[in-house]
């Protein structure tokens, strides 16, 4: 069962669909209207539903009784009586109405892939649902069904909220004498502190997600975190491990959590796995490559210029994948991509010595045939203990500053690693050039 699921939705949601199309459209409910008018009068002929032209004061009447007496509110069913002559009549009189549903009171259990066998006796708490509206466009409860059909939808998965609805859905395909799809009522999404996920909650759409950087693999993997239906739902999996594992016996009737915390550490780790893929890290590469373009390219000054090379680009991420969440956390990091603009006053809390400094540094990396981390901070640290009266601490400031203009970053050894023997000489040189006493 599981297998025929999984491959069954999977091919569904990649092919079919408002955006892509496919052969069963209109998929626009708008572009419906006429199917949902064919199908509304199966139901008015066969006398499953009715007419309804009570207006919205009398069902406002009606609600604040019931409220007032402690009750449920509950249409009343009142229209079900009319006579084929008063509805005649109050047509021609041009009257607005409504389609409603005559919901049967014989309800019978049906057994959810979820929840097994559930009964829901619908009747006793509400009265007869409105199927079309006034303005002829379909109620939920009518068009799931009608589209689900007409679609061939062999498997409903949807939220637990739709568990009670259910038994309705059931009837009108009763109705319209249709084989009914089978159902699975997933748990809900809740937050941290134990409230509802809703989309009331500007920052958990999908646009969201993409906006802020964040792969769609991981978006998708960071769901099966937070709820069930898999043996090991703790683990990275791509879109082919997740659809080959799931399985619905394992779905969970308990609300999962949704710890934004995680997604994080899941995108991380699916930029680290792209990373060990041919064509994902290609394009991952010019993502990146394009995000600084995009950020970046309209402030440079004229004398700047950034680098977006894409070999570059790729050696930032390799280095840095592991300190990142997000590919654009190393927008952040603007040194690697455009060459500081350096003045006097960047060192003024340095040395008296700062040229000094730089002068010997430049000399030992121009020789400096390995230019790894380790054999980096080797030298560096070697240099920095033959430097008398400067604390090791000024020594790391300075060559930081000069490097990237900043006070805080990666390591030394790591800026050094990453810019390359070439573009870290030359960034020292600009800051010796400026820093060096002009009798020199």
């Amino acid at each position: 069962m599981c297998h025929v699921m999984k491959s069954g939705m999977y091919i569904y949601f990649l092919f079919l669909g408002p955006s892509i199309g496919g052969s069963y459209g209109p998929y626009t409910q708008s572009q419906r209207l006429e199917i949902y008018d064919e199908k509304i009068n199966i139901l008015l002929k066969n006398g499953s539903a009715y007419r309804c032209f009570c207006t919205p004061q009398r069902l406002n009447l009606l609600r604040k009784e019931a409220l007032k007496n402690r009750q449920v509110p509950r249409y009343d069913n009142r229209c079900n009586a009319l006579t084929a002559d008063q509805i005649k009549q109050k047509m021609e009189a041009g009257e607005t109405y409504v389609v409603r549903f005559k919901l049967p009171e014989d309800v019978e259990s049906f057994n959810d892939l979820v929840y097994g066998k559930t009964r829901h006796e619908i009747h006793t708490v509400e009265g007869d649902p409105v199927l079309i509206k006034s303005d002829k466009y379909p109620t939920y409860h009518f068009a799931n069904v009608v589209d689900d059909h007409m679609m061939k939808i062999t498997h409903v998965l949807r939220g637990m909220e739709w568990l009670t609805s259910t038994p309705k859905h059931l009837f009108l395909y009763k109705a319209f004498n249709w084989t009914p799809p089978t159902f699975a009522h997933l748990p809900l999404v809740m937050n941290k502190d134990g409230s509802k996920l809703s989309k009331r909650q500007g920052d958990i759409f999908v646009e969201k997600f993409k906006d802020s950087g964040y792969l769609p693999e991981a978006l998708l993997n960071f769901i099966t975190f937070c709820g069930s239906g898999y043996e090991d739902n703790k683990s990275i999996k791509d879109l082919n491990e997740l659809v080959q594992q799931f399985c619905i016996d394992k779905v969970s009737t308990h609300s999962a959590t949704l710890d934004m915390e995680q997604l994080d550490r899941i995108n991380r780790s699916h930029i680290c796995r792209n990373l060990t893929d041919d064509r994902q890290k290609h394009k991952l590469t010019t993502e990146l490559a394009f995000a600084i373009q995009n950020k970046l390219g309209k402030r440079l000054s004229t004398h700047q210029r950034l680098n977006v090379n894409h070999d570059f680009v790729l050696k930032v991420l390799q280095l840095r994948k592991n300190h990142i969440n997000k590919l654009q956390d190393l927008l952040e990091y603007e040194y690697l991509w455009i060459e500081p603009e350096l003045s006097q006053d960047h060192f003024n809390n340095t040395s008296e010595i700062t040229d000094e400094i730089l002068s010997l540094v430049i000399k030992e990396l121009e020789s400096c045939e390995v230019f790894e981390q380790d054999e980096l901070h080797q030298l560096l640290t070697s240099v920095a203990s033959q430097i008398h009266n400067v604390k090791s601490g000024v020594f790391w400031k300075t060559l930081r500053l000069a490097l990237s203009g900043k006070k805080e970053g990666p390591s030394v050894k790591e800026m050094l690693a990453i810019l390359g023997k070439e573009e870290s000489i030359k960034r020292l040189e600009t800051a010796f050039n400026l820093l060096k006493p002009k009798d020199k």
